[in-house]
């Protein structure tokens, strides 16, 4: 039976002019992924990133680790050819994986947001500044949700979840059954998909969005039904497992952003 990983980017640099950049620890986290899986010998058929250059820097970390190949941790965003010819017999990209517009759903709740600066002066000038924040990207999220004001966004959040579903479905369809897939992507990609899959409200998805821990895993099985022509199933097997970070010993390395 196939298995098909959702795999959360590593940690992003929240706060810089460009978020979608991983950090130094991002990368490290990956590459813990990677590391993990070579040890216990998975079996991977293809790889697929998201459009966002910190799905492909994740992708390029993890897999040069679990394919024990060097990479320059200061080469951050190049892309790494050597890995598009390695073992593994596929490795694709489908921007359709990608993210929610994250910026824009914060800026058309507070305007002043529009700016990264500050959210930065934000974080640092108010007392308690990122519970508070916190609370603020929540409200953001529920405007977005809620389908009121679907005109102010570039993209709905039901269009949102319909285009990760059937980029996920997109996976299957080419699945031969037996050829475990890894997706790179982000937190509310995967977890449009759990929605979808276990069919809680849509005003839980934000509390499910910052549990999923960067780099965390969601497993998925493949069930192919006996009769020609069914389409094949997909069964949520576990949620956001990062042992190979707890395994670490480091706190610090266990990260949501």
């Amino acid at each position: 039976m196939a298995q098909i990983y959702l795999v959360r980017h590593g940690q992003a640099s929240f706060g810089s002019q460009n978020y979608d950049q991983l950090s130094e620890k991002g990368m490290h986290q990956a590459r813990a992924l990677g590391a993990w899986w070579a040890a216990r010998h998975l079996q991977i058929g293809r790889v697929v990133t998201g459009g966002m250059q910190r799905h492909r820097e994740t992708a390029e970390a993890c897999m040069a680790a679990y394919a024990q190949l060097p990479i320059d941790l200061s080469g951050v965003g190049a892309q790494n050819d050597s890995l598009v010819g390695s073992p593994l017999p596929e490795w694709q990209s489908d921007s359709g994986l990608n993210e929610y517009h994250h910026h824009e759903v914060l800026a058309r709740h507070v305007p002043a947001f529009d700016d990264p600066a500050a959210v930065k002066r934000f974080l640092i000038d108010t007392p308690n500044g990122k519970f508070r924040f916190q609370e603020i990207f929540a409200e953001a999220i529920a405007r977005w949700l809620s389908g009121r004001h679907d005109g102010d966004y570039t993209e709905t959040w039901q269009n949102f979840r319909a285009r990760c579903v059937h980029s996920l479905q997109r996976q299957v369809v080419q699945s031969d059954g037996k050829k475990n897939i890894v997706i790179f992507t982000s937190g509310g990609t995967i977890s449009a998909i759990c929605q979808s899959l276990l069919g809680f409200p849509d005003e839980k998805f934000a509390e499910f969005n910052w549990s999923l821990v960067n780099a965390g895993v969601t497993r998925l099985h493949l069930q192919f039904l006996p009769h020609a022509g069914d389409e094949p199933r997909l069964a949520l097997s576990y949620l956001n497992n990062f042992s190979h970070l707890e395994v670490l010993n480091q706190s610090e390395m266990i990260t949501y952003v």
